[in-house]
């Protein structure tokens, strides 16, 4: 075990033997030289009891941050502990909007509103109004608010004071933004050409008018994509008339991006919903549950193929089904794993299926040569007769080929009626691989043998 984990073994001790003796002075000092995503980490690992001793001890502004930085099951469960009031004026107020958005919306029906009254900062409040009717996953839905914003008509003079003005309501500011007189995004604007340049200037002489947007209803996926490809830390958001809305930083697209990664993992794994390990077991169950009955089927289909083939006089052909219906099964996950990840980092387009499919079939009739050419070797030197020996090699080739195909050709097909392709790197490429491969095996062994 690593040396850092023996210290915060240490640190969770002693914090929870000072937490049992209310030695609040004592939790005070360890925590407030933490960054707060220790902090967060701690409080994970407490009860809730605990964590409450300890998220009451904090300032408002560090409680506020290290809220963001929990579970959401933890986090619900720390916002239980407090009032309307207090949620309101300790913890909306001091995150930005788009973080205050995500705490409100995660609150019952009967609370929101009244939390969004208490609000003292009209102008906040009124911003996380105008969020919470963006949908979650969308670019509406990321945005935050705050941002530095100045006119192109102003004097570099002017736009200094302006910003000094704004940059009290604003703890990051990542691009100083430049619109005209209808509030229409134009472009951006340095902070050392505006230092540098002389008092009397016109902002839109020294503007940037080369400038990537997205719309607010753009998909959060896309946003990510599009930071991605063009390396931006932050990114504006306008809506269909070119008006700047609020903008987009890199750690809200990270997200994102963590949240789609799990999904496609419990896809891949055959779980059809969003789980977490402390939901409850009959919602585990239901999101297992769907695949393994599928598996099941499948399983009895299986069964029934081989039903259908005579091998009582080729007893021996039964001993090599299990590493026909692995090989087919891994081929397909391996092929449609590859092909989802095209499709989600957009390196795979609607023109390059054909070519795609081709490199496939390329890339599976040499794995296929080689393995066959394995297989045939080693059934041979181990006594088998040649006959069977020609059954599986062909089998394992034709196997191969026809998995690595099915495997890409299902996401794109996905892919191009919408349904996340995710799907298809799960149970569902295995549980048919097995069926046709099995299928294939016989077919040939029947007419070899």
């Amino acid at each position: 075990m690593s040396e850092d984990n023996e210290i915060n073994r240490e640190l969770l001790e002693n914090l929870s033997s000072l937490i049992k003796g209310k030695s609040s002075e004592k939790i005070k000092d360890i925590i407030c030289d933490l960054h707060i995503a220790d902090v967060a980490e701690i409080i994970e690992d407490l009860s809730i009891e605990q964590a409450n001793f300890v998220f009451q001890l904090m300032d408002e502004e560090k409680s506020a941050l290290v809220l963001m930085e929990l579970e959401e099951d933890t986090r619900e469960n720390l916002l239980s502990f407090l009032s309307a009031k207090e949620i309101a004026t300790e913890i909306i107020e001091n995150l930005e909007s788009d973080d205050a958005t995500d705490v409100i919306s995660e609150l019952p029906e009967e609370q929101k509103e009244e939390v969004l009254s208490l609000i003292e900062d009209d102008e906040h409040a009124s911003d996380i109004e105008d969020l919470l009717n963006y949908e979650e996953d969308t670019a509406g839905g990321l945005m935050a608010k705050e941002l530095i914003k100045v006119n192109e008509n102003w004097t570099t003079l002017r736009c200094l004071k302006e910003m000094r003005k704004q940059a009290t309501q604003v703890k990051k500011v990542h691009t100083i933004y430049v619109v005209n007189e209808e509030e229409k995004l134009v472009g951006t604007l340095s902070l050392r050409k505006l230092l540098l340049t002389k008092s009397r200037i016109n902002i839109s002489e020294i503007t940037n008018y080369e400038i990537i947007s997205v719309l607010a209803s753009v998909d959060d996926e896309e946003v990510a994509n599009i930071m991605n490809k063009y390396d931006l830390i932050v990114i504006p958001v306008i809506d269909k008339g070119g008006v700047l809305l609020g903008r987009i930083t890199i750690d809200d697209v990270m997200d994102v991006v963590k949240e789609e990664a799990e999904k496609d993992y419990q896809m891949a794994s055959g779980i059809s919903e969003d789980v977490e390990s402390s939901d409850s077991i009959f919602q585990l169950t239901r999101a297992r549950l769907p695949w393994l009955l599928i598996g099941l089927f499948g399983g009895i289909l299986g069964a029934k193929v081989i039903g259908i083939f005579d091998i009582e006089e080729n007893i021996e052909l039964a001993f090599f089904i299990p590493l026909i219906a692995a090989m087919g099964g891994n081929v397909g996950v391996q092929s449609a794993a590859i092909v989802v990840q095209g499709i989600a980092n957009e390196s795979i387009r609607i023109n390059s299926i054909l070519s795609k499919l081709l490199k496939e079939f390329g890339v599976a009739l040499l794995n296929g040569i080689i393995c066959s050419f394995l297989i045939f070797g080693t059934t041979y030197l181990l006594g088998y007769d040649m006959s069977l020996s020609i059954t599986i090699s062909l089998s394992l080739l034709a196997v191969i080929i026809f998995a690595a195909l099915f495997g890409t050709f299902v996401p794109l097909t996905l892919d191009k009626y919408k349904i996340d392709p995710a799907l298809a790197t799960g149970p569902f490429i295995t549980t048919v691989n097995d069926i046709l491969g099995l299928y294939i095996y016989f077919l040939i062994g029947q007419y070899f043998l």
